[in-house]
């Protein structure tokens, strides 16, 4: 294993998938990259519109140097990449573009409506992952 990509939105679940890839990181030696995405307003359609303006690019920069220092904390460097999309299609393609062996996301324990209306960012990524996807849930 020699690149982890971790998603990161400050919340809860999130730092838990957050040490899990340091851990998996130092075990293996493997480069780590932390990215927030900004989610784009969708219509029924599905077709993006602009960045949400009450989650803007600037508050997922700040979650990308949060993530850093807890990460450079703990003695792991990661690199860090913002990203404007549909969070799981975002999450996919920097793990793509990157070459990344896995990619770590935490899980909110989103209920069977919000998978079923394909709200569950941490199920969207395991079906679209070109790699092996490790889901962080806590408990």
């Amino acid at each position: 294993m020699q690149t982890i990509v971790v998603a990161y939105d400050a919340s809860d679940s999130a730092r838990l998938a957050l040490e899990r890839a340091a851990d998996l990181a130092q075990a293996f030696g493997a480069r780590l990259i932390a990215t927030s995405v900004s989610p784009v307003l969708q219509g029924a359609s599905r077709v993006g519109g602009g960045v949400d303006p009450a989650d803007p690019p600037e508050r997922h920069a700040e979650q990308l140097q949060e993530a850093q220092a807890l990460l450079s904390a703990r003695g792991v460097e990661a690199d860090a990449i913002a990203a404007v999309g549909h969070p799981e299609e975002a999450i996919v393609a920097v793990a793509k573009e990157q070459g990344a062996d896995l990619i770590v996301v935490g899980s909110h324990g989103a209920g069977l409506a919000a998978r079923i209306l394909g709200q569950s960012v941490s199920d969207g990524v395991v079906h679209r992952a070109p790699c092996d996807v490790y889901v962080a849930h806590s408990r």
